[in-house]
């Protein structure tokens, strides 16, 4: 357990190199029911014992200097909203009730219940989300997940694809978007408000397009995209959750992903997308992978 753990830390993706008979990872629990209803956190924000807690996460929210994804990062406002959601609040990162239910996750965790944010505690929240993903499950025995059978995608609506894109996915795992974007436009009126807001900018991309980019381009963040990328599977999509002025769609940049993470849609999806089956890649806002049906092996 200990090294799954140490190799979901350092990595989104470990080697591509072949392993003798790899095993499927193991079987996905079918995704909950859409009827299921929208999540609810707990807003008791207040505990009384816990404001040096709260001052110090106050302090370091925008201040941190930390590598929580293998490069420099200086706070962790961007993460917060991820950090509350598994704490199981609805509480500002700076409040005492914030502190109290991330000293209560990290009793569970044997790490110090000091309800502090810090790298050591972001990694093994990180290691959890990240072993919801199949996709990695795989990386870890050292396998590359193979790529879908184009033949067998399903293409979406042009309405579901942003600036006017292509987009195929596994049929299984496009049903289960569009019935996640109607409860979202059901449930959250900001994203009903603005039509692009959850339309899909990549989905489905084969080995040789991604290779091809990464040789004409030189797009290939690092190895994953050229080699390895969850997007070969079919059952990984980019979606649109808004931009900062003057950033892509995409960009990586701290200031473009904390306008995401701050935005409605972000916010809808990460308490609810896993009512659909969907987890996510949490450095990367918008990418969404479905857990409904296990990626393809070799």
């Amino acid at each position: 357990m200990a090294a799954a753990l140490i190799g979901l830390v350092l990595f989104r993706m470990t080697s591509c190199a072949p392993a003798p008979k790899p095993k499927p990872p193991a079987a996905t629990p079918a995704p909950k029911a859409a009827d299921a209803g929208p999540r609810r956190l707990s807003r008791d924000c207040r505990a009384p014992g816990w404001e040096h807690a709260a001052a110090v996460n106050a302090s370091s929210l925008n201040a941190l200097p930390w590598t929580p994804f293998g490069r420099d990062e200086t706070g962790w406002r961007v993460y917060a909203p991820l950090l509350a959601r598994e704490i199981g609040v609805d509480c500002p990162p700076e409040s005492t009730g914030f502190a109290r239910a991330l000293a209560s996750w990290q009793k569970t965790q044997g790490v110090d219940a000091d309800g502090l944010v810090s790298q050591l505690t972001f990694l093994r929240m990180k290691g959890e989300v990240q072993g919801r993903r199949p996709i990695v499950l795989l990386s870890v025995q050292g396998v590359c997940a193979a790529p879908a059978e184009e033949a067998s995608l399903a293409t979406a609506r042009p309405d579901e694809g942003f600036g006017d894109k292509l987009i195929q996915l596994r049929p299984g795992a496009l049903v289960a978007y569009r019935r996640m974007v109607a409860a979202a436009r059901a449930e959250e009126p900001a994203i009903a408000a603005d039509p692009e807001l959850l339309r899909i900018f990549s989905a489905y991309r084969s080995p040789a397009y991604d290779a091809a980019r990464c040789a004409v381009d030189n797009n290939c963040n690092g190895r994953e995209r050229a080699t390895c990328s969850p997007h070969r599977t079919g059952l990984a999509m980019d979606i649109y959750l808004g931009h900062a002025p003057g950033f892509d769609a995409d960009s990586s940049a701290d200031e473009n992903r904390l306008h995401m993470t701050e935005g409605p849609a972000y916010r809808w999806m990460l308490l609810n997308a896993d009512r659909f089956g969907f987890v996510n890649y949490p450095f990367e806002p918008w990418h969404w992978e479905w857990t409904g049906e296990a990626p393809r092996t070799p």
